[in-house]
């Protein structure tokens, strides 16, 4: 080897050597816990994502997805509670009309089944066979011993 030859290694490792102590230094310096500072949080930089980008929220995107996921079952919830709702006064204005026609139908069948209803009835039609009577009722006495045991065989 000559001295020429020499000098070029020489000169290799002492450039190699120097890249080795740069690249020493800057990992020195830099480490992925820096904080960075983040300047004044503008309406732009939101619509335009760099506040997505911010480290505090790349910490604590879990957070924000569970408080994403919680609104979202919240709202979903509050709308079947409306509907419900909705349906419930629907069904109670369908019970007070049935309470109603069945009020007003038990009414008329009661005017009509009294004993003076009937009898106006059956005089206006002549060719009934159904007359009032003319006896009072009377009372007929069972004996206390029915006709279809089978004690006497």
């Amino acid at each position: 080897m000559s001295a020429e030859e020499k000098n070029i290694q020489e000169e290799l490792k002492a450039q190699e050597q120097k890249a080795i102590d740069k690249l020493k230094e800057l990992k020195a310096t830099v480490s992925e816990d820096d904080n960075v500072p983040v300047g004044t949080l503008t309406l732009r930089k939101i619509l335009g994502g760099d506040f997505l980008s911010a480290e505090l929220v790349r910490h604590n995107i879990w957070l924000l997805v569970l408080i994403v996921f919680f609104t979202v079952v919240y709202v979903a919830i509050r709308y079947q509670c409306q509907q419900d709702l909705i349906q419930i006064d629907k069904m109670e204005t369908r019970l007070k009309d049935a309470k109603y026609r069945a009020l007003s139908s038990s009414s008329t069948l009661t005017e009509r089944c009294r004993e003076s209803q009937v009898l106006k009835i059956l005089k206006q039609n002549a060719d009934s066979l159904l007359k009032p009577s003319d006896q009072p009722p009377y009372i007929i006495y069972v004996p206390e011993k029915s006709f279809l045991s089978t004690d006497d065989e």
